[in-house]
């Protein structure tokens, strides 16, 4: 099977090198083929006439390291709502505010996470808003995340407390 295989090869590389024929037909149309014509002539291929590309050394595009720093220095503060605020909505709707400090660098992405399940995309902006809250106490965190996901800061935990009215009514107790 090596032996096939080899020669295969062997075979193609023969024929990349083959001779290449010029001819003119009665039209005038100058026509080139592997094979020769009648009235072709050899044409001769020389070296640097062929193509050749030279691949350059690529550098990747990671970030300096005064923006590595930068990124480890990242402050991010939950702005509003502020810690064991109480906040009441039937339909489980407000907003998340965070500042960032110094700023976000091209690329940094903030992700809110409540009760340890994100729960808006990653975005730029540092306003969230948020629908289809359930009540109850619920722990918020943003984090500052790179094109890859990878967490570069994050803000303190803050406490909330989302209260809903209900629809369930109570019966009252007849006096008998």
């Amino acid at each position: 099977m090596r032996l096939i295989l080899l020669f295969g090869l062997l075979s193609i590389s023969l024929c990349s090198s083959a001779a290449v024929y010029r001819w003119v037909d009665e039209n005038g149309k100058v026509h080139y083929a592997d094979e020769p014509q009648q009235n072709a002539e050899l044409v001769e291929v020389k070296q640097n006439t062929q193509n050749t590309i030279a691949l350059r050394e690529t550098k990747l595009n990671s970030p300096k390291e005064s923006e590595l720093d930068t990124a480890v220095n990242t402050t991010i503060t939950i702005v509003s709502p502020t810690h064991e605020e109480t906040i009441r909505s039937n339909e489980g709707k407000f907003d998340v505010t965070v500042s960032v400090a110094p700023k976000l660098l091209r690329g940094m992405l903030l992700a809110l996470f409540i009760d340890g399940e994100i729960k808006a995309q990653p975005q730029t902006s540092t306003t969230f808003s948020l629908e289809g809250i359930y009540r109850g106490e619920h722990a918020i965190v943003v984090k500052a995340l790179d094109q890859n996901g990878k967490v570069l800061a994050s803000s303190s935990p803050r406490t909330i407390y989302l209260h809903q009215a209900t629809l369930v009514t109570r019966p009252t107790p007849r006096g008998g």
